[in-house]
């Protein structure tokens, strides 16, 4: 599986080059949806509000489109975005065949979606900075927006693909405290996890109550696989499941637990999104592999809001 994943992503520039891919798609696109005109000199220039100075509007391409759009220059920072990554090993599932896409496991599948945030980030100069954890807090990199800060993340990334944690727990909630206290600057906070803390929900749900202090915005990516862990899609052969954490296995037939699983399944994702709906969180569960549209249309609608 690492050396598949290592043919598909050779180096930081060709998961660079994929992000880029999926972003111009996504702008190319922009007509059709509610985020008409962002696509119009897109890093160049930010649309206009009512109030701020007249100085800086481009006249020309007021002409153009008949909107007001204001220049933007090589310093200004509108956001700053902290992106955050479980590393866990039950990140690393599904193990994949070869021929898979890398994006299909749910790493892969964050690492990519970080890769295309950070991209758009790029292309507004906004600042953006990283965090992974699992059983240790393995990174951290402030919120900045060079291009070797953004090469820097990069390449952090595609380490996470190489190096997978095997049988390692996760210690979400310790890490999730530490992160928050690091955040001084008003920032959104983007936090990739498949939220397998068992037994620990409550104190979960506080630290994401946490990244929200000094007035951040808090965006909670719920990352599944949803053909195995939501709909436990297994023909009825015996079968071995084993906890990637912690090791552990047991023998059964899918079928004969795959209703009571799919309820208690529900019954979690229910919780988990009425309990950031209460604290002010988005939550939005996505599936591995899936359109990336989904993160990008949150994160601009997410932006917006931000103010």
């Amino acid at each position: 599986m690492i050396e598949q994943q290592k043919e598909i992503i050779s180096g930081f520039k060709h998961l660079e080059l994929l992000a880029n891919q999926v972003v111009e798609g996504f702008i190319s696109g922009m007509h059709k949806s509610p985020f008409h005109g962002f696509s119009a000199e897109f890093a160049e220039h930010k649309v206009y509000n009512k109030g701020e100075s007249t100085k800086h509007i481009d006249w020309k391409l007021f002409a153009k489109t008949d909107r007001l759009y204001t220049k933007r220059y090589e310093e200004e920072t509108n956001l700053r975005c902290h992106l955050i990554i479980d590393n866990s090993s039950s990140m690393h599932f599904p193990q994949l065949e070869s021929g898979q896409p890398f994006y299909e496991s749910k790493i892969g599948f964050s690492v990519l979606a970080a890769a295309v945030l950070m991209n758009l980030l790029k292309k507004q100069r906004d600042a953006v900075g990283l965090s992974v954890f699992s059983d240790t807090y393995e990174y951290y990199a402030p919120e900045k927006g060079s291009d070797r800060h953004h090469r820097m993340i990069l390449n952090k990334l595609e380490d996470l693909l190489e190096n997978p944690k095997l049988a390692k727990p996760t210690e979400t909630v310790t890490f999730l405290h530490q992160i928050a206290e690091k955040m001084h600057r008003r920032s959104m906070i983007i936090l990739f996890t498949d939220m397998f803390q068992s037994g620990e929900e409550e104190k979960l749900f506080n630290a994401l109550q946490h990244l929200k202090h000094n007035k951040h915005k808090v965006v909670l990516f719920h990352v599944v696989d949803e053909k195995r862990e939501l709909n436990f899609d297994f023909d009825n052969a015996p079968r071995k499941f084993i906890d990637v954490e912690s090791g552990e296995t047991v023998n059964l037939f899918a079928e004969n637990i795959k209703e009571v699983y799919e309820k208690n399944v529900e019954a979690y994702f229910k919780k988990v999104a009425m309990t950031c709906a209460q604290n002010k969180i988005k939550y939005v569960p996505v599936n591995v592999g899936a359109n990336f549209e989904k993160i990008l249309t949150t994160y601009l609608v997410e932006k917006q809001m931000f103010g």
